[in-house]
């Protein structure tokens, strides 16, 4: 009867979660049409502003031009326009002369374990062993390993779940506290017998063939170090943040990822979804796990720093484009800027990091491209202090120039990824390109000069629990622990 009992509640619990999503998927949708109106309507304010008031916006000039700052600052800003159209058309020509790698038949693929690394995911760590073990890789050659890394709610007991549906295709571990994603991965690397290492974050999903396109670049090409799959946005129809970066990831993927693959000169293989050759993870991974930044022992950025570690090498690095990972991003505005926190610090770190090597002979093959890269990364925190400065002077001086002039300027800069995102996919799920950027202007663009000026702090940001939601998971946990003891 009690066994009944728990299976009508968790019958219960799965109808209101049920109905809860649907109403939440309303709201959204209500939510989504009020905004996209809203930005075309504030785009078209401000551009129209822009082109009535040019009689102002030239009095301004001519007035500023006179003045003795006023003409070294149009050449600077004339000069850094200049240089960031001239590199958007270097990444246009990038972008056309890649070529994804095709899947290698079964006898060429080589053996390869799969890493997932967990904190904190719960059920989403069960869905994405699930999908790996739905891959279409010859099951003899791949190899399933799961670490969780010290998780305070239930993420081990859905551990747990996975291994009794899959048996031996999958090994789980449990670090006896949490000590770092880093950590979690080189305990599993030592446990690793593949030749080549794929990892995976846990709140992802990989499309069946994402494995076999992973491994394929290694075959094809051995001076392949590493490749970075396609990180597409898995939750994107949930909440209003993840459908906006919808076209943010596809660009920054498909469109330059796809340029640096050109290159082989991948600058970061994301955590969601990357390959490495064993070799190459072998020759750098004691530096790799014990690497600092002023004094502290690192914590973050540990893609960015193997991925730097194998360019060093002079290994190349690949993009796939048909290698998917659909994962979850934050659906909240607290989480979405501790995680771009996160990547902008480590990008500080390793931009200081690769400086060191990449203007030296690293590697036999042509070495410019990679430089000039890495030189467009640096002229972004170059000018990051300065561009708060003129930002703040402009909208204390001249409000409405700034306004219509930063529309104006979204609304072209936008209308690329719009554009090319509309090509590639969608049309309708395009149109995003345009709130989202608006979004970015003016509620995150503080984040790369708090990031340089915080570079030194290490902290995950978005995986810890709440004490709430802690609080909650346990006993939710303990509950059904009870009932089926019972």
């Amino acid at each position: 009867m009690k066994g009944l009992s728990f299976s009508k509640s968790l019958e219960t619990s799965a109808a209101t979660n049920k109905h809860s999503k649907l109403i939440k998927k309303n709201i959204v949708n209500s939510s989504s049409s009020f905004i996209l109106i809203g930005t075309f309507l504030l785009m078209f304010g401000g551009v129209s502003l822009f082109f009535f008031l040019q009689p102002y916006f030239e009095k301004i000039y001519l007035e500023r031009i006179n003045s003795p700052w006023g003409i070294p600052l149009m050449v600077t800003g004339f000069c850094l326009l200049t240089v960031k159209i001239s590199f958007l058309i270097y990444i246009l020509f990038l972008y056309l002369r890649y070529k994804v790698i095709k899947s290698v038949p079964n006898d060429q693929l080589p053996s390869c374990t799969v890493i997932v690394p967990a904190y904190n995911e719960g059920e989403l760590v069960y869905k994405t062993l699930i999908s790996l073990a739905e891959s279409d890789y010859p099951q003899e050659k791949i190899q399933l390993i799961s670490i969780d890394d010290g998780s305070q709610d239930d993420t081990w007991q859905w551990m747990k779940k996975a291994k009794e549906e899959l048996g031996d295709r999958v090994s789980i571990y449990q670090q006896p506290e949490n000590k770092g994603k880093r950590h979690a991965l080189y305990r599993a690397f030592n446990l690793a017998t593949g030749e080549i290492f794929i990892t995976v974050d846990s709140d992802s999903i990989v499309k069946k063939d994402t494995v076999r396109n992973m491994v394929s670049p290694f075959v094809v090409d051995k001076k392949c170090g590493a490749v970075a799959g396609n990180v597409r946005v898995l939750n994107s129809k949930k909440a209003l943040i993840p459908r906006m970066l919808n076209v943010s990831f596809a660009f920054s993927f498909e469109f330059i990822r796809s340029a640096q693959s050109s290159l082989g000169s991948v600058l970061c293989t994301p955590g969601a979804l990357s390959a490495y050759r064993r070799e190459a993870v072998f020759n750098c991974r004691q530096e790799w796990i014990t690497q600092t930044f002023m004094g502290q022992v690192s914590k973050i950025g540990e893609d960015r720093a193997m991925t730097n570690m194998i360019l060093k090498q002079g290994y190349k690095v690949f993009f796939q484009r048909n290698a998917y990972v659909y994962t979850n991003i934050p659906e909240r505005y607290k989480n979405l800027y501790k995680m771009f926190i996160r990547w902008e610090r480590s990008n500080v770190r390793e931009n200081i990091a690769m400086s060191k090597f990449a203007f030296g002979n690293f590697r036999k093959e042509a070495k410019s491209g990679t430089r000039i890269l890495l030189l467009n990364q640096w002229l972004k925190m170059t000018m990051a202090y300065p561009g708060i400065v003129l930002m703040l002077f402009f909208i204390c001086t001249y409000p409405i120039l700034f306004l219509s002039s930063t529309l104006a300027s979204i609304f072209v800069f936008s209308s690329i990824q719009a554009l090319f995102y509309a090509k590639k996919h969608s049309v309708a799920e395009s149109l995003w390109a345009y709130p989202y950027s608006i979004f970015y202007a003016f509620t995150l663009f503080w984040i790369t000069p708090y990031a340089m000026a915080t570079a030194g702090r290490s902290g995950w940001l978005t995986r810890d629990l709440p004490k709430k939601q802690l609080k909650k998971k346990i006993k939710k946990q303990q509950i059904i622990t009870a009932a089926v003891s019972s």
